[in-house]
């Protein structure tokens, strides 16, 4: 009775908490809306969607205003050409400088054009990363919440093998009450019953966990308490060819893509450094400087400029050569990066589907295994209450009971996993 008042006041604060209850669907939009990665991505996107501009790239006129007013005092000795000498002392002068002034690039090896190119493919890179990171959290968010269906199969058999050892424990008081029991039977069955109520301890405290983790997945600001009810429900449908001809929808496989494709802008871009760039440049002046004393006591100019600017680059120690040697490295090797991954993801796809569909095959046997477990408990607690077995081959039944049930759930946890990571590879992820 100790120990069960013990359970309870163990659980009183989770039992006492009002429990949502949570399906998976609801945790998957949840985190679709509020998980932190995600957020970050999607920023990272609008980052990309505002850097992707001719004027980032350099292809826009800039213009800038200027405006400066000085003022000073000095002593003034000068002598004129026509003998006059001007002496004077506190001379105060000063000078306005305003202007418009725009410039445009014409020409530059087409290093806009290259530019904006490779901004487009940051767009598209950084779309395809925040996709990436969306599979990846409903993957995450899928894998807890199945864990926590498997952990609560696990109470369920932890809880059965405990009403097995009450009532085996039960069944030897009532024979020691009459003298038929020994003193070993009735410490082993103290014991057993024991261990099954610290099992089901933990496995409480395992499932109040394993839900902190899904909320922290979902990106809740305040953890609450949840009800999970459901099943794991495996789909037996996925074909292997069909993962195979998918996998270069894989958006991390589309990502490697694009930095095949922005490394070869780069190079286009330090190419371009080797041309000469022309520049058109055109303006509005107004100058008014003036002078208490001396031979200039008033000037103004005021008026349109127009320019053009040409640069040819002739020598600079084979920087530009140099750099575009390493840019083109960096092309092959994102090319060899880029089959190196699609060779790793069909690996892992490989793996993973043989992962699922000896699991599937498994499934059928076991779980014929553990309805055969939960009759031999059956039959031997009956033996037992008739003196026709021993409490050892009680206990034997029941580990078989609890090895059988929890090799069957793991078994549908493992094929749900496979079913999910399967589809996280190639993309077929979407909410149920």
């Amino acid at each position: 009775m100790k120990k069960v008042l013990f359970l309870i006041t163990i659980m009183l604060p989770v039992l006492a908490w009002p429990q949502q209850l949570l399906t998976i669907e609801e945790a998957i939009n949840t985190a679709l809306e509020h998980n932190y990665e995600i957020r970050i991505a999607k920023n990272n996107t609008e980052i990309s969607k505002v850097n992707n501009s001719f004027g980032v790239a350099g292809g826009l006129p800039s213009v800038n205003v200027t405006a400066t007013n000085s003022n000073s005092l000095y002593n003034l000795d000068q002598k004129l050409s026509t003998g006059v000498d001007i002496i004077r002392k506190d001379v105060s002068s000063g000078s306005i400088n305003t202007g418009v002034s725009a410039s445009m690039v014409l020409f530059n090896g087409f290093k806009i054009i290259a530019t904006k190119d490779r901004l487009n493919r940051l767009q598209m890179q950084s779309e395809l990363e925040l996709n990436m990171q969306i599979q990846n959290t409903m993957a995450a968010v899928m894998v807890t919440y199945y864990n926590i269906l498997r952990q609560q199969r696990y109470l369920t058999i932890i809880q059965s093998s405990l009403d097995v050892s009450t009532e085996k424990l039960n069944i030897v008081k009532t024979r020691s009450t009459v003298g038929m029991a020994n003193d070993a039977d009735l410490l082993q069955a103290e014991m057993d019953r024991n261990m099954a109520e610290q099992n089901l301890i933990g496995q409480h405290l395992n499932i109040e966990q394993e839900k902190i983790n899904l909320l922290a997945l979902m990106g809740v600001d305040q953890y609450y308490s949840i009800s999970v009810r459901d099943t794991i429900r495996v789909d037996t449908l996925i074909q292997k060819e069909s993962i195979l001809n998918h996998l270069e929808n894989n958006p991390q496989f589309l990502s490697s893509a694009q930095q095949i494709k922005i490394n070869e802008q780069i190079v286009k871009e330090l190419k371009s450094q080797r041309y000469p760039s022309v520049r058109i440049n055109t303006g509005y002046n107004f100058i008014y400087n003036s002078s208490s004393a001396g031979f200039n006591l008033f000037t103004q100019n005021y008026g349109p400029i127009l320019g053009a600017s040409i640069q040819i680059p002739v020598f600079n120690g084979f920087i530009y050569k140099s750099q575009q040697q390493v840019a083109g490295f960096n092309v092959k090797n994102s090319e060899l990066q880029h089959k190196n991954l699609f060779a790793a993801l069909k690996a892992k796809a490989i793996k993973t589907y043989q992962t699922y569909e000896v699991t599937l095959q498994q499934l059928k046997a076991q779980q014929k295994n553990y309805e055969h477990a939960g009759r031999l408990v059956e039959i031997v607690i009956q033996r037992f209450r008739l003196n026709q077995a021993t409490i050892l081959d009680v206990k034997a039944a029941q580990a078989s009971f609890e090895n059988a049930g929890y090799l069957l759930v793991n078994l549908q946890y493992d094929a749900k996993i496979a079913e999910i990571e399967l589809k996280r590879l190639t993309y077929q992820l979407g909410p149920l």
